[in-house]
């Protein structure tokens, strides 16, 4: 067994590093993986940087080159249920591209011939997640996460992709790793913790909360890891 953490950001990733204390650094493909050894399971642990190409190329790597059969990501997102707040975790049941648009051939929104407009998660790992939530005595909630190349902070624009993905979450990385992963046949795990809603000013909001966020959702993430060893 050999798993695949991931993250977009240093932030998202550090916390997990610093965990495991111990690792293996080795550059590939003009990025940074590590590699380490968990209660007796293979580790590869990367931040991809920001979007959807870099999260493409990042799980891809981690699969074909470096040989993981399992992905989970940790990271943060924008709350657009109202039911979000800043802190909250959310598990991807389902991901979409809120910014793929070839509707001008009929297509609905996040589609593409021979595509989807939804990748699911795995159910087991998900269940697992929710496992995890009950130990820790943390409430999560399950939800459509939407994904693009926009950090999105206007109201109007958070209340078109509700409206039309009835997404409960946004970022820029969950729904190419999904597209990934499904592709690849390797289940995968997908947590969000809130950093910040998407109609509060962007600047304040991210950067009081994005750090502390990203603590929580790593802690996760190596509490899943630890059920999976068991």
């Amino acid at each position: 067994m050999k798993i695949a953490i991931m993250g977009a950001m240093p932030e998202e990733v550090a916390p997990i590093l610093e965990k495991l204390g111990e690792y293996k650094t080795i550059e590939y493909a003009n990025n940074k993986y590590y590699e380490a050894t968990y209660k007796g399971v293979d580790l590869v642990i990367a931040y991809s940087k920001i979007g959807k190409v870099f999260s493409t190329l990042t799980a891809t790597t981690m699969i074909e080159h470096f040989g993981c059969d399992r992905l989970l990501f940790s990271g943060v997102a924008g709350g657009i249920n109202p039911t979000l707040k800043i802190g909250d975790l959310i598990i991807a049941t389902k991901l979409s591209q809120h910014d793929l648009d070839i509707t001008a051939f009929g297509h609905p929104f996040g589609f593409v011939p021979e595509g989807a407009v939804f990748v699911e998660t795995d159910k087991d790992l998900i269940s697992l997640g929710k496992t995890v939530a009950k130990e820790m005595g943390k409430d999560i909630q399950e939800g459509t996460i939407t994904t693009g190349d926009q950090f999105v902070h206007n109201e109007e624009r958070k209340n078109w992709i509700e409206e039309t993905f009835k997404a409960d979450a946004l970022e820029m990385e969950g729904a190419s790793v999904a597209v990934v992963c499904d592709a690849l046949n390797i289940p995968f795990f997908i947590l969000r913790a809130i950093s910040d809603t998407a109609d509060m000013d962007a600047s304040f909001s991210f950067d009081e909360f994005m750090e502390s966020s990203a603590i929580i959702s790593a802690e996760f993430v190596m509490k899943m890891v630890d059920k999976i060893v068991e």
